[in-house]
């Protein structure tokens, strides 16, 4: 059984879904859906268009360069079956399954941490431009406060 990639958004192509396109020079071009065969037939760019793999690979939400993503590419070369070999591959699949998605996450905590720093550079600009709005709550909080104190100290 054969998983292809749908051309346009990058996502399986199960056997007996979706649909192909063969041009008039014998190129062929599957898709999952409608939905990315018709994008495709209105010329649009899947790098453009925001729910594509292609998408977010250009904007940096997805790792791009990784050693894992040699595993993915398709080989035509035939080769005989031996039993061995093929229980060492699923074995070696399921653990560059496993380092895939630990760099993933490393990927996406790296991106996130950037993101902080960026809400956080905005909520200092945002407190200093509406610093009066908050100064005179914090000076009531200083008088009551200060009234605690003071009862405290006239109870004791």
């Amino acid at each position: 059984m054969r998983l292809e990639k749908c051309w346009f958004c990058s996502s399986t192509c199960y056997p007996g879904h979706g649909m192909m396109f063969v041009r008039n020079d014998g190129q062929c071009f599957r898709f999952c859906r409608s939905k990315c065969h018709k994008n495709f037939k209105m010329k649009k760019n899947p790098r453009k268009t925001r729910w594509t793999k292609a998408f977010r690979k250009t904007a940096g939400k997805e790792m791009v360069l990784d050693s894992t993503f040699e595993f993915e590419k398709r080989r035509n070369r035939p080769v005989k079956y031996d039993r061995e070999k093929m229980a060492v591959t699923l074995r070696a699949m399921k653990k560059v399954a496993e380092i895939r998605e630990k760099r993933e996450r490393a990927f996406i905590k790296k991106r996130m941490q950037v993101k902080k720093v960026h809400e956080k550079v905005a909520n200092l600009k945002e407190l200093r431009q509406n610093i009066d709005i908050i100064q005179p709550a914090a000076v009531k909080m200083k008088e009551r406060i200060k009234q605690r104190d003071q009862e405290m100290v006239l109870d004791d």
